[in-house]
């Protein structure tokens, strides 16, 4: 039963962190396409906005996991903070040439650290 609630509390905030991430580029892409700019040259205020919203994400993400995980709450912020590192990494690699390459190094190195933030703060608000 352990490592269900393990595996659910790393699913929960990963699957908030996407969904998340998803709904604020569709409604950017909506909203605005042309300040979107096309693919593969993304304008800068989009690019700015995308790190802002996505590092928000990855809060939420780390806040839902570490909330979810009553069990070392913060292992488990860790541990889907490495897994986002991972899938940045290779999402990355498959984007190679389509985005400049220092959006997608901040993108790798701010997701991750979005997680950990969201889950230290969890644990301030639940005074541990």
């Amino acid at each position: 039963m352990l490592i269900l609630r393990a595996f659910l509390a790393l699913l929960s905030g990963f699957v908030s962190m996407a969904v998340l991430v998803g709904v604020a580029t569709a409604v950017l892409m909506k909203l605005a396409p042309a300040w979107v700019g096309t693919p593969g040259n993304p304008r800068p205020a989009y690019i700015v906005v995308n790190l802002c919203y996505s590092l928000a994400a990855a809060a939420v993400g780390g806040y839902v996991t570490a909330w979810a995980a009553q069990d070392n709450p913060l292992y488990h912020a860790l541990a889907l903070a490495i897994i986002v590192l991972l899938l940045s990494a290779l999402s990355a690699l498959q984007q190679r040439g389509k985005q400049p390459i220092w959006y997608q190094l901040l993108l790798i190195a701010i997701t991750p650290v979005g997680v950990l933030l969201g889950g230290l703060l969890r644990l301030k608000v639940a005074g541990i």
